[in-house]
């Protein structure tokens, strides 16, 4: 009955091995907000600013996620961000860049 000593976490959204993560879990959120901000404006040519900072940021915060990431649950969330941001962030420097139209 090997079964009985593990912890039960399927009712766990965060955290897969029982133990509180916050640092990981607020990068998660944050690459996931930011991504998901990202891709969705990059459909707009003219907030090409807000696109590619927003997938910037959420590129950077997810790759460090990625480094200190604890659970496959994270690690899940933290790929559909940098996914959605990186796709976001290309559109958006496309379109225009980081300072297009500001700067030069």
């Amino acid at each position: 009955m090997a079964q009985a000593l593990q912890p039960n976490t399927a009712g766990s959204l965060f955290a897969s091995d029982g133990k509180p993560h916050p640092l990981q879990d607020a990068l998660m959120a944050v690459t996931l907000a930011l991504g998901v901000l990202s891709f969705t404006t990059a459909f707009f040519h003219s907030l090409h600013l807000l696109t590619s900072w927003a997938g910037l940021v959420a590129l950077c915060t997810g790759v460090y996620g990625q480094w200190i990431s604890v659970t496959t649950r994270q690690r899940f969330g933290l790929i559909l961000g940098l996914g959605a941001a990186g796709v976001g962030f290309l559109i958006g420097m496309a379109h225009g860049g980081l300072f297009g139209g500001v700067v030069g």
